[in-house]
């Protein structure tokens, strides 16, 4: 099909499925972006440098009503009969465009595959589409389950359209459209997608998570990493030593597969390094896409330790340039599950390990901290609690994504760990952020079975236990109540932080059983 009017898109100039050299092409001759002296591309986002959480809707209709955790957050519910009238108002503003369209899908476990049609305003859009999902080389091979709109010079009017502000994001699960206006961050429609899933996959009894995972190459085990944008979920899964299976959404399928969601990567490369995180620097060549950086002076030379626009600087590429990767992107034997947590309070020990109830517990919490730059007035880190290490992308109440954790927990070879990579000492004011070479170290130990040959001792308070050696670690590190000098400070961060955990989980109680709750740390 090449009109696209069955969309009520008219008179529109079509381009399908063309190549990241084309684009690349269109992009460099229209001015939309510039080449780096390697020959990557490198565009600017514009206004929005960062995801918009309070901007995405969903359409609460028949199949959303009861299922949708409503809230104002983020799972905002949107009048259909808007949704209409903005569709309508999207597809007139296209008609007459050049347009960039693509047919891709979604899942490595092609048992949950999702089709997903792309119109594009902008050629950078489809561009990161093509990175990111997975690709289909023709036109008409594949039969489109979703329909994606995005259309970052569009903007909405709030009192007209029902929109919050001029730019949107919104799911509509009855007609399986995704409409995305007035933003040209592309990471809109990454998490779109995401929430699209987390949505209709525990249907199919499948665990949608927020997290990386990659594999052992020698014994073959499975590892998960779940935390937000910013507290190392790509950094410590891109791992020499093992396959990468992918770096941030998959699926934990009834009989325990392991599947990607994507067929690229978005990684965040502030300060980025060759030595540091050799997998992703490789993968910064031409094909991938760069966001909102900056040229050292007089030149065409990315500086990756530039923020003067955003933190959140940001690079697409297919996942296939990482040479280092799972090729099947799905796996099964799941050993040890991390949750890594930025702890602004500097009281969290950098490695804990959890029994089941305290598992569940953090998971249903996920808290961290917001990372700056990741969302809009994200300056500095700010604590925060996300359930499932993903709130905004999770439709359905977290309870039930965190019951059906519960029941893979079930199995006991598999170990769960919270790992804080973020202030072990001091707290936000004075504290240092644990270095990340320590932070691999210490996970290293965990999936080598190092920590399973040494002493623990309970942490107070919390109640989970933590290591009292780790080989290769300076050992005062490992008890976060070493290093802090004021120790009435300490426990006064202590008491406060596991105030905040105690005030959130009481959006919960009432839907939790005992299991959950006997995971609660506990003062006095």
């Amino acid at each position: 099909m090449s009109s696209l009017e069955n969309y009520g898109i008219l008179n529109s100039s079509n381009n399908w499925q063309l190549s990241p050299d084309e684009l690349q092409n269109i992009i460099l001759r229209n001015k939309m972006g510039i080449e780096t002296e390697s020959g990557v591309l490198a565009i600017y986002t514009g206004l929005f440098t960062g995801r918009s959480p309070a901007d995405r809707f969903i359409v609460k209709d028949s199949i959303t009503e009861k299922k949708v955790w409503w809230n104002d957050k983020f799972n905002r519910s949107f009048d259909p009969e808007k949704f209409n009238q903005l569709y309508n108002k999207i597809v007139r503003y296209l008609s007459g465009k050049k347009l960039y369209i693509r047919d891709c899908f979604l899942c490595s476990d092609k048992r949950y595959q999702l089709n997903v049609r792309s119109i594009s305003e902008y050629p950078w859009s489809d561009l990161f589409v093509h990175n990111l999902f997975f690709r289909v080389p023709k036109k008409g091979q594949i039969l489109p389950d979703w329909l994606l709109l995005c259309t970052p010079g569009f903007q909405a009017n709030p009192i007209t359209d029902g929109t919050r502000s001029k730019n949107f994001s919104i799911l509509n699960f009855y007609k399986k459209i995704v409409l995305i206006g007035g933003s040209g961050y592309t990471g809109e429609i990454k998490k779109s997608i995401f929430s699209v899933l987390n949505f209709i996959l525990p249907n199919k009894k499948v665990l949608p998570m927020h997290c990386s995972a990659n594999i052992g190459k020698i014994q073959k085990d499975t590892a998960l990493f779940f935390g937000l944008s910013g507290t190392g979920k790509t950094t410590i899964s891109n791992d020499t030593n093992r396959k990468l299976i992918g770096d941030d959404e998959h699926g934990w399928t009834s009989d325990n597969i392991i599947f990607n969601f994507e067929g690229g990567c978005y990684a965040k490369i502030l300060g980025i390094s060759k030595e540091k995180e050799p997998m992703i620097y490789q993968s910064i060549r031409k094909g991938a896409m760069l966001e909102n950086v900056l040229f050292k002076k007089g030149t065409k030379e990315v500086d990756f330790f530039n923020d003067s626009i955003t933190q959140n600087i940001r690079i697409s590429y297919p996942i296939y340039f990482i040479n280092n990767i799972e090729k099947k992107l799905l796996s099964s034997n799941i050993r040890n599950i991390f949750f890594l947590t930025y702890d602004a309070f500097g009281v969290l020990p950098p490695i804990a390990k959890l029994n089941k109830a305290q598992s569940a517990y953090y998971f249903l919490l996920g808290y961290t901290s917001k990372v700056a730059g990741t969302e809009l007035n994200i300056i500095k880190p700010q604590a925060t609690f996300s359930s499932c290490f993903g709130a905004p992308f999770m439709p359905l109440n977290p309870i039930q994504y965190t019951k059906m954790l519960i029941k893979k927990l079930d199995n006991p070879k598999i170990n769960v760990w919270m790992v804080n990579t973020g202030i072990i000492s001091s707290g936000d004011t004075s504290g240092s952020r644990i270095k990340l070479r320590d932070t691999r170290k210490i996970v290293q130990c965990v999936l080598n079975g190092s920590l399973s040959r040494v002493d623990y001792e309970r942490y107070p308070v919390f109640n989970f236990y933590i290591p009292k050696y780790c080989p290769g670690i300076y050992s005062d590190i490992l008890n976060p109540k070493n290093t802090w000098k004021n120790k009435k400070m300490y426990q006064d961060q202590l008491e406060k932080l596991v105030k905040k955990f105690m005030k959130h989980f009481d959006l919960y109680r009432k839907y939790t059983n005992k299991e959950i709750l006997s995971g609660e740390p506990k003062i006095g």
